[in-house]
């Protein structure tokens, strides 16, 4: 099995398990009996935990080299976390379960992208098609736990088809989690490349460059803008009547089109510079959330919006990956990327989460919380904007 297999199947399986986390957590969380505004709470506290965890597991990895090892750690206890999920029914016991399986997960992602990015030599081209794996991986879970909870659907809406789907949503969780650690068995230690022998440099200086603090803030405002979309999108559909395996579909549609950036991201990456991608993808999803807000009820319009997650997620994913990795030295990758994803999906993502469930009003409050999140794309374009131009191109 090759090294590109490997790493290939690591991607798979991780996404996989958002695929089914990202859209029907929600779902899970409705069954249970839960608001609108006790949803955001749940996402925001959980979201809330990539603020600081990344980076405790960051400097313990770019301290020890031992990348591989903390992403099957992550992986054992992320799996036990998620199979607490079977016994508990209330409000804060599921928080700190959630929570604690999110410090846990918090542990793969950073770490395995830096494996990735130096295995193969920091290629956009490798890098964007081995990471496509991991929306093969989304589209997978979503579709087929889309047709799971159209199935309870077709049951009834009483309490013993709830139960039954939030079984079914843990099972399914679980199962995904051991087919992750297994795929990171098969990954060799000695294929990890570290620089953690010596001592790491401090990212300080790096952290405080007026690009980087402008990249920054714009990804929060992105990931503020994110906030309905990952907390209540599947519950939005649901609303409008459109049945679950068309929920799954839909999810699908928009990891479909990243899949083709991913493919293709290298052509972009030739010709257009980070700077220039990154404000692109920031605009587009203004004008993303702008049509969910006012058009969700058209099948087509629907379509497009997802479509422009390729841009939206995509795009301004590998131009984020590929400015990391220029704007950090080595023995500084797993700390940049644990700040770039403890602050904009952490940060980012708790006050987006929060701010979602206080607008969503159990669904009266669609419209707004997607034209809110309009106004927070928008913002960010208009921050990247400002970009220093220097050092923005692709090696």
């Amino acid at each position: 099995m090759s090294l590109f297999t490997r790493l290939s199947s690591s991607y798979f399986f991780y996404f996989a398990i958002l695929g089914l986390i990202s859209p029907y957590l929600s779902v899970f969380l409705d069954g249970k009996g839960f608001t609108s505004l006790e949803l955001g709470e749940i996402f925001a506290i959980l979201t809330a935990t990539k603020i600081i965890a990344p980076s405790l597991w960051a400097i313990l990895a770019d301290k020890t080299g031992q990348q591989l090892l903390i992403i099957r750690i992550g992986v054992v206890l992320a799996l036990l976390s998620f199979m607490l999920l079977f016994w508990l029914n209330s409000y804060w016991p599921i928080i700190f379960c959630l929570a604690l399986f999110s410090l846990f997960w918090t542990a793969i992602l950073p770490q395995l992208e830096v494996l990735t990015l130096n295995s193969v030599r920091r290629s956009s081209k490798i890098y964007a098609r081995i990471r496509l794996w991991g929306s093969l991986g989304f589209i997978v879970l979503a579709i087929f736990a889309g047709q799971i909870m159209a199935f309870y659907q077709k049951q009834g809406l009483s309490s013993d088809t709830n139960s039954s789907f939030s079984n079914a949503f843990v099972v399914m969780g679980c199962v995904v989690l051991l087919l992750l650690l297994l795929s990171t068995l098969t990954i060799k230690s000695r294929q990890v490349l570290s620089a953690a022998k010596k001592k790491a440099s401090s990212i300080k200086d790096k952290l405080l460059e007026l690009r980087f603090i402008i990249f920054f803030f714009s990804g929060i405002l992105l990931q503020i803008s994110f906030g309905p979309y990952y907390g209540f999108f599947a519950l939005f559909l649901r609303d409008l009547e459109y049945p679950g395996f068309a929920v799954g579909l839909f999810i699908s549609l928009g990891v479909l089109a990243e899949i083709l950036i991913f493919i293709f991201a290298s052509n972009f990456f030739k010709y257009f510079t980070l700077k220039t991608l990154l404000i692109f993808s920031l605009a587009v999803t203004a004008l993303r959330w702008f049509l969910v807000a006012l058009y969700a009820d058209s099948v087509w319009l629907l379509a497009l919006t997802q479509l422009i997650h390729a841009a939206s997620f995509a795009l301004f994913h590998s131009a984020s990956m590929i400015f990391i990795s220029n704007h950090f030295s080595a023995d500084q990758q797993s700390r940049g990327q644990a700040v770039y994803l403890g602050g904009v999906y952490g940060v980012g993502g708790a006050i987006g989460a929060y701010l979602a469930g206080v607008l969503w009003l159990d669904g009266l409050g669609a419209t707004t919380a997607f034209l809110t999140a309009s106004v927070a794309a928008l913002l960010a374009a208009s921050l990247m904007s400002f970009l220093p131009k220097e050092n923005t191109h692709t090696n």
